[in-house]
């Protein structure tokens, strides 16, 4: 197998790897790196270029792995693009709102690519699309070699999936993101153990340990404790969340905790994106039975539409639980403009419960101390860090030491790190070394060629 890591700053961001087995010439993700913009965000798709694509292979439909999707197949107009039925149910939603951003992106920040497509070129693409039952292997071939690819369930979010791919006499393992534990609202991965002649493994919380007693049905206890105790002293919680994935899992998370009298009495605020995608993720429950997530949560919480319009600096006092979005408090976001009005009242809490890169708004105020002044920026507003921050770990990546376990137990000869910071990745090779001293492993510099 020939493999390029298409993401040209490595990382995390716009996450594609081209792999080549014999003649057959496969891309697995095509995303877009969310702190860049225009051409600079895309993977480098040089390396397609000059011969045929044969496959793309989509792993699951968070931005980081599809948002330029249209773009590649634009250049390669007969590919296929094979997921499972659960990411073929929301991809086309996701693209949509994506071309939507960048639309208003575009006049706001006067970005001349934007967009780097159309709705129009969307809905021509959606014939390409085809969504395959988990673990059923199915064939591809090639002017000469053929595969046979599998997916299997990684948790993480809603179609999720890991991809198997036995070419020859060789089994190769792509683990895409992945999550071992059971979600409110999806259950954990269910990977094939035993052995892999290679293992492609993301490594994006190689620098998190989780300490004792941070166990996630612990720090779903605590979170739900942390927003009664803000309620009842008079203040209002806001959760920054990812539409897909990490929207509904809080709202299930609350309604559960409502239902079983847990919960203290307050309204709460949820709209946009997140909420449109409640209506799919019942769908694919009832269509494929791969989710837990049942549409009527919402109308049970009473959930109120966030204010449309909120201002900058400016704490709404409503005592109320806010769950919208960016969970990362990206720029003119709602989360963003809300906590530039939460965060200088002691009253508040911002609770963080997933990923928040170190670069973005949200990382910068998680790593921020009480006392602190905090610019937003964007928002032209500086104020006094005096509201609770906190980080619940609720993060849809497994632990690391899970992902080393599995590993480890693959006696794969060649383990490729992808998706993770620097300092991640080197965390698992120097683990691998000493645990799997056997194997090859490959921290892939971007856009150079790796036979393996």
């Amino acid at each position: 197998m020939k493999l390029i890591d298409l993401n040209p700053d490595g990382g995390i961001g716009a996450n594609s790897l081209f792999v080549q087995f014999g003649d057959l010439r496969i891309l697995i993700d095509c995303g877009l790196n969310p702190k860049k913009v225009g051409r600079a965000a895309t993977p480098n798709l040089k390396p397609l270029r000059g011969a045929p694509l044969d496959l793309i292979i989509i792993t699951h439909c968070h931005l980081d792995h599809i948002g330029s999707l249209p773009v590649v197949m634009r250049e390669h107009p007969n590919t296929p693009v094979i997921m499972t039925q659960g990411s073929r149910m929301l991809i086309e939603r996701m693209l949509h709102n994506s071309a939507n951003v960048m639309v208003r992106q575009k006049e706001e920040e006067i970005i001349p690519d934007y967009p780097l497509f159309t709705h129009d070129e969307i809905d021509r693409i959606s014939g390409r699309l085809t969504g395959l039952l988990f673990n059923h292997p199915k064939r591809f071939r090639g002017a000469k070699d053929e595969v046979e690819i599998t997916f299997h369930p990684a948790g993480h979010v809603a179609g999720a999936a890991g991809v198997e791919i036995q070419h020859k006499h060789r089994s190769i393992f792509f683990t895409g993101d992945v999550l071992f534990e059971n979600q409110r609202t999806l259950p954990g991965a269910k990977f094939p153990a035993g052995h892999f002649d290679t293992l492609v493994t993301e490594t994006t919380r190689g620098l998190t340990e989780r300490p004792l007693g941070k166990e996630r049905v612990h720090e779903v206890a605590r979170l739900v404790a942390s927003i009664n105790d803000t309620i009842l002293r008079g203040g209002s919680f806001l959760i920054p969340v990812f539409a897909l994935g990490r929207m509904q899992e809080i709202l299930a998370i609350v309604h559960d905790a409502r239902k079983f009298g847990r919960l203290a009495e307050c309204p709460i605020y949820a709209s946009g994106l997140g909420m449109d995608l409640a209506d799919y993720f019942d769908e694919i429950t009832r269509k494929t039975k791969t989710l837990q997530f049942n549409r009527g949560i919402i109308k049970d919480l009473k959930i109120k539409p966030t204010p449309r319009k909120l201002t900058p600096g400016e704490d709404p006092g409503q005592k109320a639980l806010y769950i919208i979005s960016s969970g990362m408090l990206v720029e003119r976001t709602p989360s963003y403009t809300l906590a530039s009005g939460l965060v200088g009242n002691a009253r508040n809490t911002i609770g963080f419960v997933g990923y928040c890169d170190p670069e973005t708004p949200g990382g910068q105020l998680l790593a921020s101390k009480p006392g602190d002044q905090f610019l937003f920026k964007a928002a032209n507003v500086k104020a006094k860090i005096k509201a609770k921050v906190d980080r619940f770990e609720l993060s849809g990546h497994a632990d690391r030491e899970e992902l080393l376990e599995f590993a480890v137990q693959t006696e794969a000869r060649s383990i490729i790190l992808t998706h993770g910071d620097p300092a991640a990745r080197a965390w698992f090779a120097a683990q691998l070394a000493e645990k799997a001293p056997k194997s090859k492993v490959i921290d892939p510099v971007p856009l150079e060629m790796y036979q393996v």
